[in-house]
């Protein structure tokens, strides 16, 4: 992997790591369901006038379904489940439960006969869970029932986005990524239009819940599924998805920071049990030669 990849990984991390606090201040004011409505189609909105500025064409017709069912695995699914765990648990919780993503996504790739699955990568699936079950029992907030549905949710969100990414790349092999990225939000908007219709007068809206939609849809929606498509095209699926190693980092640490959420050395066994499972699935290593990594 090359030193640019790595630095755009590291972007796509922190930003990513935003969108959890963002999370905790919208999904309590609008419901999950709201939420996810209006962060796709401001995502939408954004990457289609990315596209009339570009002059881009939208993907043919016959190309719709693949596309659709790609949104549903890396857009609908996960945004939902991730609103929900957001009215439970911490934002740093749900961040380090998205870093199961790797996990899913080699063993999605091997099922499609797109990557082999080693005896190392089936020591880092054992890893990767024990990992998650000590982040819930060891972490800061009591375990409930309703606690551990939202870290079963979180780990559903990350298993659909994971094993979404072998269709996520082979869509940046068929397609240009900024129209496949347009496509596939507005396919989400479309799919949660309904359930969000129904949900909507129970929402709440305020300005700081507003404002964290705004950017949740504009920026680490829009903006970085086209960035995350592109750099799809240059990298491996499992290389792409290692952004989410990371994300803990930033999620923990925007939380601490401006949600005042606790951080304590309880949580640090579950999080490093994580991250040694997915760079034991994916591979993965920064100061590996350029020359090792498509």
């Amino acid at each position: 992997m090359q030193t640019r990849h790595f630095i755009q990984l590291i972007a796509l991390s922190a930003f990513w790591g935003a969108s959890f606090p963002l999370l905790r201040i919208a999904s309590p004011a609008l419901g999950p369901w709201v939420v996810a409505s209006l962060r796709c189609t401001l995502a939408a909105m954004v990457l289609a006038v990315l596209m009339h500025t570009l002059r881009d064409r939208w993907p043919p017709r016959a190309a719709w379904p693949r596309l659709a069912l790609l949104s549903l695995l890396t857009v609908v699914i996960p945004f939902v489940l991730f609103n929900w765990a957001a009215l439970v648990i911490p934002a740093g919780y749900s961040a380090v439960l998205n870093a199961t993503a790797p996990l899913f996504g080699v063993l999605g790739a091997a099922a499609a006969s797109e990557e082999r699955l080693t005896s190392r990568r089936l020591l880092g699936c054992a890893v990767g869970f024990a990992g998650v079950a000590l982040l819930v029992q060891l972490g800061p907030v009591a375990v409930t029932p309703q606690v551990v549905l939202a870290a079963l949710a979180c780990t559903a969100a990350a298993a659909s986005y994971g094993v979404g990414t072998v269709l996520m790349k082979r869509a940046t092999m068929a397609y240009a990524p900024l129209p496949a990225s347009a496509a596939v939000f507005v396919a989400a908007t479309l799919i949660l239009l309904l359930p969000a219709g129904m949900a909507a007068p129970s929402a709440h809206p305020t300005p700081g819940a507003l404002l964290a939609v705004a950017m949740l849809g504009i920026v680490t929606s829009g903006f970085l599924y086209w960035i995350s498509m592109r750099l799809m095209r240059e990298i491996s699926a499992s290389a792409a998805t290692s952004a989410a190693f990371m994300i803990p980092l930033f999620g923990v640490t925007w939380g601490a920071l401006f949600l005042g959420e606790a951080v304590t050395a309880s949580m640090l066994p579950g999080c490093v049990l994580v991250l040694a499972a997915t760079a034991l699935i994916t591979g993965f290593n920064p100061f590996r030669s350029s020359s090792s990594e498509p």
